[in-house]
């Protein structure tokens, strides 16, 4: 399960229905047709599993990727879908971890330095929820 949707269930103890699992993956071809974007495979109990597939050459735009695909009894409409997003801070700490203290220290940073997953994925943010929680390594 992923840890969003864990997180949103354990604080709220309500899922959305449909629940959509998204995979965004990059095909090793530089564009992917638009017929072949999308696959939807049911889970069952209001859950699919949704891929959009984008060539290495392509910039992903996931509500145009999710723009009038068809799941279950639902067709979609990225102005009213809901993204919950995981997000991990990585902390350190000074338990032994078999990692040194300033790698530790440097990986951390790192990671709270990287672009914005919404950014990223063209998603609005007037319409994402980031779930976090924290790691320490």
């Amino acid at each position: 399960m992923p840890p969003a949707l864990l997180l949103n269930w354990q604080h709220n103890q309500a899922l959305h229905e449909p629940v959509i699992l998204l995979t965004i993956d990059t095909a090793e071809i530089p564009r992917v047709p638009a017929a072949a974007r999308a696959r939807v495979e049911p889970l069952g109990a209001g859950f699919y599993r949704v891929v959009l597939l984008w060539g290495f050459m392509e910039a992903p735009d996931v509500p145009a990727g999710l723009r009038g695909l068809k799941v279950g009894d639902t067709t979609l409409d990225p102005e009213r879908i809901s993204y919950f997003l995981g997000r991990e801070t990585v902390i350190s700490t000074p338990a032994a971890s078999g990692m040194a203290r300033w790698r530790e220290r440097l990986f951390s940073w790192m990671r709270r330095n990287e672009g914005r997953a919404t950014t990223f994925f063209r998603i609005p943010p007037s319409r994402a929820v980031e779930v976090g929680i924290q790691v320490e390594i």
